[in-house]
């Protein structure tokens, strides 16, 4: 369940921000991120973690651009997050193009660089590895 937050103690929020998009920018951590999305994303959310945490075994967890994300040195080579009925995987570019058939083939949509999923339609296991696997290549990691 999203807290509300302590306005007073923080200062004003930004504009067009509701508290439980505020909470979510303050994550310290994968572990609390998950913890704060709606209860209906957090299966997924912990799976794809765990995918992405296989495919790419020495990379860094790490807080970035307010969403959890996979670091090798200083990059990010893949980051997730969870908005209000969906989730997003964020990866470069060429890892989305080149897994494009595969990606519609899912009934999934995508962008240049995410992917949006939810419950009624996860990203398949397999794809998510396929997916890290080819952003840390593009990043020549």
């Amino acid at each position: 369940m999203i807290r509300s937050v302590d306005w007073s103690r923080l200062g004003s929020p930004a504009p067009n921000v509701t508290p439980a998009e505020a909470c979510l920018s303050m994550i310290a951590d994968h572990d609390a991120y998950i913890a704060e999305a709606p209860a209906e994303l957090r299966p997924l959310l912990v799976r794809l973690r765990a995918q992405l945490a296989r495919a790419l075994p020495d990379a860094e967890e790490v807080i970035a651009y307010k969403m959890p994300g996979f670091r090798i040195g200083q990059t990010i080579i893949a980051g997730y997050a969870a908005f209000s009925q969906q989730c997003g995987l964020y990866l470069a570019p060429s890892a989305i193009a080149s897994h494009a058939d595969e990606i519609a083939a899912a009934g999934l949509k995508s962008t240049k660089t995410g992917i949006t999923f939810s419950p009624r339609r996860p990203i398949p296991d397999e794809l998510v590895g396929k997916l890290a696997l080819a952003s840390r290549k593009e990043q020549s990691l």
